[in-house]
C-alpha cells in the first residue's frame, strides 16, 4: 500500500530501488516528505500526534508555500483561514512602497533644485528684463561690439566707425579696461556708448552670488573711474545669465541686453561670411553682435574688413545706425 500511495503522488511507476529506500525511512520522515504517506499513516494509527503537530512543525529549508500546501491537504477545514494570517502580502507591499517613496521624493527635490531656466525660457518669462531687439516699427539698427578693448582690432573698428560717422555700443571687459583705459576714453570721446561685460568674461551661470556681484560691481567701479559715469547697460558673456542674476540686475537698475543678429565673427570668419551673416538677418530694430577684441591669437580682420560694406548696405536700405540707448529708449548711465 505504501508503494501504491507514492505512485499516486508522482504519477510514475516505482523502481525496486526506490521502494527499498522508502522502507528504510522512519515513519517521521514519511510524514515530512509525503502528503499521501501522511494519509496512509493516519488510517493505520489510532493516535494522531503527527497530524496535530505537523502544521506547526518547523521544517528547515522548506519555503512557507510548501507548509501551506501541506496544511491544506492535512487539515482542509483550516486551509482557508490559516494562510491569510501566516502570509502577509499586504504589509510587504506597504514596506516596499515606503522604501521607494522617500527615494523618489528625494530625487524629485534634487531635480527641482538643479533645474534652471534656459535662455529662451527666461526671454519668454521676462521679455522686459532681457532685451534682444528694439521696436520693429522703427528703421533703426544698433551695432554692438563685445570683448573690448584690445590694442589690435578695437582701434581699427573705431577708425571705420569714425570714417562713416557711426555711433555704436561697446561692452567692456573690466580687466582689459584696466590695461587700456585710453582706448575706452577714445570710445566715449567719439560718441560711443559703454556697457559692462563683466571683469574677466566669466560664464555667469557657473558663479556663486558673491562671485557674480563682484564681476559686475568691480567693472562698474573701473569704468566709472575711466569714463566718469556708471554704465546702465549689461551684457552677460556668451549671453548666458540665470534667473536670480537677471532679477538682481533689474533690482539694481541695470538693463540686460543680448542680441538677435549674430555675426559669428568670433569664429574668425572671412569678410564675406561676416557680411552675409549680418545682412541676411538684419531687420528693423535689430541688435547686431560683433567683436572688437578677443584672445591673443584670435583674428578679427573679417569683422574690420566687413564693416564698411555692412554700414553702406544698411544705410542704402534706409536704416539708421544708432546706439542701444537710442534704440531701446534707456539711459546710458545709472
Amino acid at each position: 500500500m505504501l508503494g501504491f500511495a507514492l505512485m499516486g503522488c508522482s504519477n510514475q511507476p516505482q523502481t525496486p530501488l526506490k521502494q527499498q529506500q522508502l522502507h528504510n525511512q522512519t515513519p517521521s520522515l514519511q510524514v515530512e516528505n509525503s502528503d499521501s504517506t501522511l494519509e496512509t499513516t493516519e488510517s493505520k494509527s489510532t493516535a494522531p500526534p503527527p497530524l496535530v503537530r505537523f502544521p506547526e512543525w518547523p521544517i528547515p529549508g522548506t519555503p512557507p508555500v510548501d507548509n501551506d500546501q501541506s496544511r491544506a491537504q492535512a487539515q482542509p477545514e483550516q486551509a482557508a483561514p490559516q494562510p491569510e494570517p501566516v502570509q502577509p502580502p499586504a504589509p510587504q507591499a506597504k514596506q516596499s512602497v515606503k522604501r521607494e517613496k522617500p527615494a523618489h521624493t528625494a530625487n524629485s527635490q534634487q531635480n527641482n533644485r538643479g533645474k534652471r531656466l534656459t535662455l529662451s525660457q527666461l526671454i519668454k518669462k521676462y521679455p522686459d528684463l532681457l532685451l534682444l531687439k528694439g521696436s520693429s516699427d522703427t528703421k533703426k539698427i544698433a551695432l554692438t561690439f563685445d570683448d573690448a578693448p584690445d590694442t589690435q582690432f578695437t582701434p581699427q573698428v573705431l577708425d571705420v566707425l569714425k570714417k562713416y560717422n557711426v555711433k555704436a555700443t561697446f561692452f567692456i571687459v573690466g580687466r582689459l579696461a584696466e590695461k587700456h583705459p585710453d582706448i575706452v576714453k577714445r570710445m566715449v570721446k567719439e560718441g560711443h556708448i559703454i556697457g559692462n561685460h563683466t571683469y574677466n568674461h566669466s560664464l555667469l551661470t557657473k558663479l556663486s552670488d558673491d562671485q557674480f556681484h563682484s564681476q559686475i560691481n568691480k567693472t562698474q567701479k573701473i569704468l566709472k573711474n575711466i569714463i566718469g559715469y556708471t554704465p546702465r547697460l549689461l551684457r552677460p558673456p556668451y549671453g548666458e545669465i540665470s534667473e536670480n542674476q537677471l532679477l538682481w540686475a533689474s533690482e539694481h537698475h541695470l538693463t540686460v541686453v543680448n542680441w538677435n543678429v549674430d555675426s559669428l565673427d568670433w569664429k574668425q570668419l572671412s569678410q564675406q561670411q561676416v557680411t552675409t551673416n549680418i545682412l541676411t538677418n538684419a531687420k528693423a530694430g535689430a541688435i547686431i553682435l560683433q567683436h572688437s577684441g578677443g584672445g591673443p591669437n584670435q583674428d578679427l580682420s573679417g569683422t574690420v574688413n566687413a564693416l564698411p560694406t555692412i554700414i553702406e548696405s544698411l544705410r542704402s536700405k534706409g536704416y539708421q545706425l544708432v546706439t542701444l540707448p537710442d534704440l531701446l529708449h534707456v539711459s546710458k548711465q545709472l
